[in-house]
């Protein structure tokens, strides 16, 4: 059985961010993660998951100045100050929410620059982040991004991120593997799921195409749960998808899991 996270980025954002924790609490869900939690204080965010009784599960380190298309700086040569300070900033925002995964950004690959370059950088910058990281039991993440919705983005695939962990070769790095993001770019769930068995600490889905409601599009997710069941996963599985109606009413798909609006 799936334990569900809600992503307070892409649901209930019918509400301010502050809100969302109550109305996931409401809806069911015992875990939550943040792409961006930096517009609230440290402290805001604990309060919320005391109030609630929710468990943080994840946080996006900061990914730099969207205005200028920063998709993270973990990869970008030159910027490696401006990532460890970022990554300071988020690793005190996991300390305050007691959350233990963090996902570390890669950022974009210029047409004109040579992959292994910022690729070596990314192997640096996440070695140094993980020494730092170790004495709080936190995990860090790497996601590969499709490129159709993530032009130019660094890692896109399972492959390229597992090649990276294995350079990095630090016991808290580990896969973050969005399904959403695999099919579009690879296919084969079931046969990733079975092949990265143990070398994935945190799984997200959303529908395909369209990014909506899990139950809407080509992916059978009740099939993938129960194969995440048999490979023994016992991590938070996050819904990161844009609802197609308001985030309540939308939740039909999870309600054999214990998931959907609160009774009258």
């Amino acid at each position: 059985m799936p334990k569900l996270a809600a992503n307070l980025t892409y649901l209930f954002t019918e509400l301010p961010l502050i809100e969302r924790f109550g109305a996931a609490s409401a809806a069911g869900f015992k875990g939550v993660e943040i792409l961006n939690p930096y517009e609230l204080e440290p402290a805001a965010i604990a309060a919320e998951l005391r109030r609630h009784g929710l468990t943080q599960v994840l946080l996006n380190a900061p990914a730099g100045d969207p205005a200028k298309g920063e998709r993270g700086l973990g990869a970008l040569p030159g910027r490696e100050a401006d990532f460890m300070a970022g990554f300071e900033r988020a690793l005190a925002y996991a300390r305050a929410t007691d959350c233990k995964r963090l996902h570390v950004l890669a950022g974009m690959l210029p047409k004109d620059r040579r992959r292994e370059e910022f690729e070596d950088v990314f192997v640096a910058n996440l070695r140094g982040a993980a020494e730092r990281a170790l004495p709080d039991g936190i995990t860090l993440q790497i996601e590969p991004l499709n490129s159709r919705d993530n032009p130019g983005y660094l890692v896109t695939t399972t492959g390229d991120a597992m090649s990276l962990i294995e350079r990095v070769a630090r016991a808290n790095v580990r896969l973050q593997l969005d399904l959403y993001h695999c099919q579009i770019m690879e296919g084969d769930l079931a046969i990733h799921i079975q092949a990265l068995a143990g070398r994935f600490s945190h799984v997200q889905i959303a529908g395909v195409p369209g990014r909506h409601e899990p139950d809407v599009g080509e992916i059978n997710y009740p099939y993938l749960f129960d194969l995440l069941d048999e490979i023994g996963y016992d991590g938070w599985v996050a819904a990161e998808y844009r609802p197609k109606v308001a985030t309540t009413a939308g939740l039909g798909w999870a309600k054999r899991w214990g998931i959907g609006p609160a009774p009258r």
